[in-house]
C-alpha cells in the first residue's frame, strides 16, 4: 500500500496549516544539526508531520507534545532514543526507525545497540537508567502497564518525572506510528 495522503506544498497551505508548518520547520526539531529531513526537496512535510496539517489545532498540540518529550524531558538523549527506537521496532515504523536511528547516532547509540532494537531485543546496556528506561518501555509496549517491581525499578533509577515523560513518549510515538500506518502506508 502506498501513501494515502498527498503532501501539501508550502504555497498550498491555508493560514492555520501554515502555522503548523512554521512551528514544525522553525521549532527545536529544525535547530542545531539536522539528523533527518523534516521536508522533502519541494518543502512538503515528511512522515507524520504531513498528517498534522489535516487538523491544525490537533496537529499543533500533537507536535508540541513531541517537542516536549524530545527537548524538555529529564530523560537523557541515549535513554530517550533507546525508548523511541523500541517503539519504532514494536510498531514496525520505518519512518520512526530511519529518523531516530539518525538521531540515535548523534546521541551515541552504537550500530550494535540499534541492530538489537531493530530485532526486538534488548541491547547490552551498562547504564542503570538506560536499562530501566528500556525495560519499562518494553513492559509498556507488551502489556500497557508496569508491575510493582518494574515501577519501582524505573522510579529508583530515573524518578517519577522521568517515568511520566517516558509513558508520554511511548504513547506519542505509538500515535505517530499509527498515523504513519494509516496515512503514509507503512506496513503493520
Amino acid at each position: 500500500m502506498g501513501a494515502r495522503l498527498s503532501g501539501l506544498l508550502p504555497g498550498q497551505l491555508d493560514e492555520e496549516q501554515a502555522e503548523v508548518y512554521r512551528t514544525i520547520t522553525g521549532g527545536p526539531r529544525a535547530a542545531g544539526p539536522q539528523a533527518f529531513a523534516l521536508t522533502d526537496p519541494e518543502g512538503r512535510l515528511r512522515g507524520p508531520f504531513n498528517a498534522m496539517l489535516l487538523s491544525p489545532p490537533v496537529g499543533l498540540a500533537v507536535q508540541a507534545v513531541g517537542a516536549a518529550v524530545r527537548y524538555g524531558s529529564v530523560l537523557g538523549e541515549r535513554a530517550r532514543e533507546l525508548a523511541i527506537l523500541a517503539v519504532a521496532a514494536h510498531w514496525n515504523s520505518a519512518f520512526e526507525r530511519e529518523a531516530h536511528e539518525a538521531v540515535g547516532r548523534t546521541a551515541g547509540l552504537t550500530e550494535q545497540e540499534m541492530a538489537a532494537l531493530r530485532a526486538g531485543a534488548a541491547p547490552e546496556l551498562t547504564d542503570p537508567v538506560e536499562w530501566a528506561v528500556l525495560r519499562a518501555t518494553s513492559a509498556l509496549l507488551s502489556h500497557g502497564a508496569l508491575s510493582d517491581e518494574e515501577y519501582e525499578d524505573i522510579v529508583s533509577a530515573a524518578g517519577e518525572r522521568a517515568l511520566f515523560e517516558l509513558t508520554t513518549l511511548v504513547g506519542y510515538y505509538g500515535t505517530l506510528a499509527l498515523q504513519l500506518r494509516v496515512f503514509a502506508g507503512e506496513g503493520p
